[in-house]
């Protein structure tokens, strides 16, 4: 989950710093890929939030899926602009983005689909001058897969990628709008819509483009192993 950037001239090329993530990228063109978000997927952002807004004064009101509006200050319940709320998440990952716990059942789930044929690939919108200590976390979790700390929209990456495969691809994402823009730049991707944590997950319907809805790892690992079988890989 994070507030969106939208500010992409051409939504089917990927900005410059990540087309040089994506071009180092070896990818094997006979086997499937699944490109999978981070936060709310394979890390508790929500929870981490949490707590640091706990630690600031600050709390999530739960009215709705938007950061904006949600993030209010304790003493007085006044929501913070945009200008603040992104402040605030430069903080968190700038102090959290290492010690995020892990998503139940994440790593084995990933361990699985990869022992079936896939390749996978974490495109996370996690800011470039975090990319290390996410590589960190996910090697420390046993996710020790190829990362890109992506901005803004993902339709662009998801497009690059799957255009280097023959065998399929998956996306899989907390952020219905992602889901919007892989459907357009890429519509034979599996889009998989994904909300790991239950409170979150509540306030969302499956997003309008996606092919299927899972908000737990077992759920998710079942209906990516079906489609990855009907593609040849078991």
């Amino acid at each position: 989950m994070r507030s969106q950037d939208n500010g992409r001239v051409n939504p089917h090329l990927p900005i410059p710093e990540v087309a040089e993530q994506l071009a180092a990228l070896r990818i094997d063109p006979s086997r499937p890929v699944i490109i999978s978000d981070a936060d709310e997927v394979l890390f508790a952002f929500m929870a981490g939030l949490e707590a640091y807004l706990e630690r600031n004064g600050l709390y999530f009101d739960w009215s709705s899926f938007a950061l904006t509006g949600n993030i209010r200050e304790k003493s007085d319940d006044s929501p913070l602009d945009g200008s603040r709320v992104r402040e605030i998440l430069r903080g968190f990952f700038g102090e959290c983005t290492e010690t995020l716990a892990p998503v139940p059942g994440a790593a084995e789930s990933l361990a699985e689909l990869s022992a079936q044929g896939a390749q996978i690939i974490v495109l996370s919108n996690v800011p470039l001058q975090q990319k290390q200590a996410r590589r960190n976390s996910l090697v420390k979790h046993g996710m020790d897969y190829p990362l890109i700390a992506n901005s803004g929209g993902k339709g662009a990456a998801v497009r690059f990628l799957s255009e280097r495969t023959d065998a399929g691809a998956v996306f899989i994402d907390d952020i219905p709008l992602h889901h919007a823009e892989v459907s357009r730049a890429a519509d034979d991707v599996m889009l998989l819509h994904f909300v790991a944590d239950p409170r979150l997950a509540r306030l969302l319907d499956p997003a309008e483009h996606c092919h299927h809805r899972a908000d737990t790892w077992p759920e998710a690992r079942q209906l990516i192993a079906t489609h990855l079988e009907r593609l040849g890989f078991s």
